[in-house]
């Protein structure tokens, strides 16, 4: 299934973040030829500088998406066949203190983006977005793609308008037989090494540990669709191989997310990492600074229907195999970049469902 990707010209945005990292390393080893595009890491570990992947894709460019002349040019020169457009202001409490810069970053980057890829001719472009960027209601059923964008903070309705934006412009200009194929993706709380934002709750969880701290929560019972990072990228993935295969009727939104059984609290989360760990201690501190939503969870059924895509790891595992990646790399008893390609190969050989994902 994803052999297409072997020589193919893959431009990705955010590819210094966690989730950019993950999938630079993984298109690697399946022969793309890749590009990324991206601010600096901003935090003192990054899993992109401690795996030295600058040196292991094949072009690593330090720019911001703000940046029109720069994107333009580096998206021109290098003529991509696929984009993924992870680049972001990814947090809910920053959003509140830089409103400005998540909406220029989210919605007017992410538009220049569209543009320069299909000035260049680009054949495929995912991007991504959220699963907050559905109306929350707080209700006891997973969204689907239909539902109403919307966001009580900041950053969620950014990404609510990106999604509407990603609609309006396929309708607006991908409407020939050799357009952009363009399509969204929308994903839950993703986990897994190499993670060091601040204020998420696996980085806050190792650093507490490491530091020996107490492990800080806010909003203890809050439940969120936790899967760990190979999950969504593997949809990811496969969209991307089936609109570069020319399947036209898949541009459109998808959501990637754990099986319903496997949605959690933050401190069911917590008490996992530490009994997996073999250490931590939890400190309740509410904090009511900034609105947080307690209740939100995604249906996956349409990815599961049109694509094939299901999830593999339950939650418990896509925890343990979190934590595994941290222990080796504090503990230094391992080559971290070969665990991760390792972790990658292991996540591949259990993908039951790409067997019967054939390219149309």
């Amino acid at each position: 299934m994803f052999e297409i990707y072997k020589n193919k010209k893959v431009f990705i945005t955010g590819h210094t973040g966690f989730k950019g990292s993950w999938l630079s390393f993984w298109l690697k080893t399946l022969g793309a030829e890749v590009t990324g595009y991206s601010l600096e890491p901003n935090s003192e570990f990054s899993m992109f500088k401690e795996l030295n992947l600058d040196k292991f894709i094949d072009n690593s460019v330090t720019g911001n998406i703000l940046d029109v002349y720069k994107l333009e040019k580096t998206i021109s020169e290098f003529k991509p066949d696929i984009v993924f457009h992870l680049a972001a202001q990814p947090l809910v409490r920053l959003s509140y203190i830089e409103p400005l810069l998540t909406y220029q970053t989210n919605v007017i980057g992410t538009l220049n983006l569209f543009e320069a890829s299909r000035k260049a001719g680009t054949k495929a472009f995912i991007n991504v977005t959220t699963d907050k960027c559905y109306e929350n209601k707080e209700i006891k059923k997973g969204y689907v793609e239909d539902d109403s964008m919307g966001g009580f903070d900041m950053y969620s309705s950014s990404k609510g308008c990106v999604e509407i934006m990603t609609s309006s412009y396929r309708r607006s200009f991908l409407n020939c037989d050799n357009s952009m194929l363009l399509s969204s993706v929308r994903a839950g709380n993703v986990i897994g090494g190499g993670d060091w934002a601040i204020d998420r709750l696996i980085p806050d969880c190792i650093r507490a540990i490491n530091d020996n701290k107490k492990i800080v929560l806010r909003n203890p019972f809050s439940i969120r669709p936790w899967q760990f990072v190979l999950e969504p990228l593997s949809g990811y993935l496969l969209l991307g191989a089936k609109l570069l295969a020319g399947e036209k009727n898949l541009a459109q939104g998808f959501n990637f997310g754990p099986n319903e059984g496997n949605v959690l609290s933050v401190k069911d989360v917590v008490d996992s990492v530490i009994q997996k760990y073999g250490k931590g201690e939890i400190e309740i501190k509410k904090d009511d600074k900034f609105h947080e939503a307690n209740l939100l969870m995604l249906n996956i059924d349409k990815a599961k229907k049109l694509l094939g895509w299901k999830p593999v790891y339950d939650a418990q595992t896509a925890i343990e195999k979190t934590v595994e990646w941290y222990v080796h790399f504090y503990k230094k008893d391992l080559d971290i970049f070969d665990f991760t390609y390792r972790q990658i190969k292991e996540f591949k050989e259990s993908i039951k469902w790409m067997k019967t994902c054939a390219i149309k």
